[in-house]
């Protein structure tokens, strides 16, 4: 017998002899057996009823904590996006403002009896002129006539009268609000102004208030027309 085959004998043999050794081992070892009675049986069962119970009870609560994260954070972006929307609809013009400010007033400057003729009203391009001014004075919030002055509003001749927005101004005095966060510095800019010296070269005079703690200009009424704007195509 050659030494490789010895070699494969002894390999062979050793692992036979193991096999027979954990066989051997296994059968030997005793059955263990549940020695417990019905009692101890009943106690286990109920303590592993127990177990189960409170394991359900803190999932429930822990299922009960998410779903009121959920409402939670859904009522906090309703809220988030209520309160855009307020700040969009007050930024545009669509609700109803109250602040401090001043309140002009434009009425005829002579009787019609003294200069022969009827003042109907003050010239688009005229109030236009007084708006911007008010503008680059830091106005904040103005309305002619209770119509109030948004970015799409205009202010036109259409045969001979002023319409601003789609209100006709024909009827004389009529009040100028104006809301800004510094009514006094507003009230000593337009004392030194040139706008109630133009109103006067149309017979018109314009009258100025003392600055007020509370001035109320009404929402834009009229729909908003928008042109040239189209949604964004998200694809």
């Amino acid at each position: 017998m050659t030494s490789k085959k010895k070699f494969q004998f002894t390999f062979i043999t050793i692992v036979i002899g193991f096999m027979i050794a954990v066989m051997f081992q296994t059968t030997k070892q005793p059955v263990v057996r549940d020695t417990r009675d019905m009692w101890q049986l009943r106690e286990d069962l109920k303590r592993e009823q127990e177990l189960q119970a409170a394991i359900l009870k803190e999932i429930r609560t822990y299922e009960d904590q998410l779903r009121n994260y959920e409402v939670e954070q859904n009522n906090s972006k309703k809220a988030a996006l209520q309160q855009t929307l307020i700040k969009l609809q007050k930024e545009a013009g669509l609700t109803e403002i109250k602040g401090p400010g001043i309140v002009l007033t434009v009425e005829p400057l002579f009787d019609e009896s003294l200069i022969g003729q009827e003042v109907k009203s003050v010239s688009p391009e005229l109030l236009k002129r007084l708006i911007n001014e008010l503008n680059s004075y830091e106005a904040e919030n103005v309305a002619v006539a209770n119509q109030r002055i948004i970015a799409t509003s205009v202010i036109r001749d259409i045969n001979g009268r002023t319409k601003v927005n789609d209100y006709w101004l024909t009827q004389l005095p009529f009040k100028i609000k104006v809301i800004t966060k510094d009514a006094e510095k507003l009230y000593n800019r337009m004392q030194v102004s040139n706008a109630p010296d133009e109103f006067a070269v149309e017979n018109l005079k314009l009258s100025i208030s003392q600055p007020l703690s509370e001035v109320t200009v009404p929402a834009y009424n009229d729909a908003i027309r928008v042109k040239n704007i189209s949604p964004v195509n998200s694809k």
